[in-house]
């Protein structure tokens, strides 16, 4: 703090000690947390510190509520993004490492399955799919499709069909 103007120290020591506690009553109100409140004060008064000279203050409540509201407004933007990449981390679905031998399962079940559906009309197997994977109902496929629900159904029936007969081969 030697390098600092000595007329911005002092005036910085005295806003310090007249309005700090009033300060961090203040920002506790706001945060409800005194922790957070005292480190914010801090900052705010480091801000002021950062100045080139001392400022003339008419109102010295009103100019450190605002510097700390400043502050305030990017400890909660950097919260918030915080919690939006935790979120994202979080929903991130965990890295699988699977055996050769079960991936080579997998790849197999695959291959009868889309043996299975091409055999399947192109229609029948998009219904087929969309009730399947999408979990969609019929009256929502037929709305998306632009069909008759008992179209859809009678698709649904020829793909599961179709599907079982194979099976049993």
């Amino acid at each position: 703090m030697s390098s600092a103007d000595p007329s911005l120290q002092l005036a910085v020591h005295t806003l310090y000690e007249e309005h700090h506690p009033w300060l961090c009553g203040w920002l506790r109100k706001r945060l409800s947390c005194r922790e957070h409140a005292a480190d914010l004060a801090q900052d705010t008064f480091i801000r002021v510190l950062t100045l080139r000279k001392a400022p003339e203050l008419r109102e010295p409540r009103a100019y450190l509520s605002t510097v700390a509201r400043s502050l305030m407004i990017d400890l909660f933007r950097r919260r918030a993004l915080e919690q939006a990449y935790l979120e994202t981390l979080a929903a991130r679905p965990e890295l699988l490492d699977i055996s050769p031998e079960t991936r080579a399962l997998v790849i197999e079940a695959l291959m009868e399955i889309d043996a299975m559906l091409d055999g399947l009309g192109r229609k029948t197997r998009e219904i087929f799919l969309m009730a399947q994977l999408d979990g969609l109902s019929y009256v929502e496929i037929a709305r998306r499709q632009n069909l008759a629900v008992n179209t859809v159904k009678k698709h649904a029936v020829r793909a599961l069909t179709h599907c079982l007969l194979l099976a049993e081969d």
